[in-house]
Parts: C-alpha cells; structure tokens; sequence
C-alpha cells in the first residue's frame, strides 16, 4: 500500500480539490484508493456534503453517512480555527499517537491519500504541527499552493520547512487562486526557479469541481509514478 500526504503552505489553497482530483484519477486508471481528511476544523454538521470530508466522499463514490465520515474525518470541530485551538473551543484535544495509528491502520487499497489541514506549520495541539504528523508517518509529501499575491514567499517558506525535516516533496501543485497578480504560469516558473528539482505544476481551476476541471487542466496521475510503481 502507498501513502501520501496532501498538505499546502496554508488554508483555501486547494488541497481537497487536488486531493479529490487524485482519488478521481486513480478510480479511472482502476486502482483502488482511500482517501483520508483526518482533522477538519469549521466542519459545518447541517452542510456535511459541502464540506472537505464531503467533498472527498463524494469523489469516493461513497455516500455520506455517520460510518463514513467518520472512517475518514474523525476528528471533526465547529470554529474555523487551528486544530488546536478549535478543539480548545470544545474541550477536546487531538491526541497525537491516535492521529497516526489511524492513519497507519492498514486499508485495502493501492494508495491511501491522507489530507491534512491548513498549512505545513499548523499546530495540532500544544506540541505538535502538521509538519511534525507529516514527518512521524514517514510518507512522502504532495505540496499544493495558491497563486495569490504573497504565494512565492509562503511557498518557498514551506518547502524550507519540509527540507529542513529531510522531506523532499513530491511536487508543488500551484492551484489557481481566484484574485492573482499575474498569469498562473508566471507564478509556477517562479517557484519551480528555487525549488529544482522538485516538480511545478499549474493547475487551472474553472469549477471548484474536481471531477469539471479546466480544459487546460493537467493530469496529476503522473507525479506519482515512482509511488506507484
């Protein structure tokens, strides 16, 4: 089995859409996936189908009931915070050892797409970030990004975070932001510039849709064929 995890160098940049993307790929080439949003924070229970867990369960095929949501959002909060501080708000914490056994327990499926939450450097609890989950699972790492204003400096940022782990990322997915200072593909060059020789690839967004990408849309399938092979 093979696991990767989907993070992003912060919040609404896109990671449930690749990842949604990703389990829509690897359905089509018939291989069997899982995919898993761990933590959710601003989870909206009178809007499950709008919400990542939703929209990943959706991509499954599967429909949304209490059993599924749970096998993949088990850890589910009300404000649209930071982990910790979301699950401070209802007197809960996320225990870490549990976070990764879940994450470990074995599943059948070719690959397991595990997608975390806000940024690289969002904290989990009082100890722990997303990078530290990232690094304790030992799996490599699919990076998304804006192309927003302010996107190179918090792209570059992450992926010195992730190097500085030992984690060389799989790719840079630059998603296109709804406001951005100049073309998608300007934005992509400039990363891909520092970040060599890890992947860049733009991906247009005409629909919040996975599964009604832009025309020009890349597969994705592909970045992941040493994974998989």
């Amino acid at each position: 089995m093979t696991t990767l995890f989907v993070t992003a160098t912060g919040t609404g940049v896109g990671k449930t859409f690749v990842t949604a993307r990703l389990v829509a790929e690897l359905r089509a080439a018939r291989r069997s996936v899982r995919a898993l949003k761990p933590v959710a924070s601003g989870f909206d229970a009178a809007d499950i189908a709008g919400s990542d867990s939703g929209v990943l369960l959706d991509a499954l095929g599967l429909p949304v009931t209490a059993a599924h949501l749970d096998d993949v959002s088990p850890w589910r909060f009300a404000a649209p915070l930071s982990p910790d501080m979301a699950a401070a708000r209802e007197r809960r914490a996320i225990p870490f050892d549990e976070l990764l056994e879940f994450c470990r327990a074995p599943r059948s499926a070719d690959v397991t797409l595990v997608e975390g939450i806000g940024g690289v450097m969002v904290p989990l609890d009082h100890e722990h970030t997303v990078l530290d989950w990232i690094v304790e699972l030992s799996a490599p790492a699919l990076l998304v990004a804006g192309s927003y204003l302010g996107a190179l400096s918090h792209t570059l940022t992450a992926v010195a975070a992730l190097r500085a782990r030992g984690i060389e990322p799989v790719a840079v997915i630059v998603s296109e932001s709804e406001q951005q200072p100049v073309p998608l593909a300007e934005t992509a060059a400039a990363i891909r510039r520092f970040v060599t020789p890890v992947a860049v690839v733009a991906l247009p967004r005409t629909s919040k849709a996975p599964a009604a990408p832009a025309a020009s849309a890349p597969t994705l399938l592909p970045l992941l064929a040493d994974l998989l092979s």
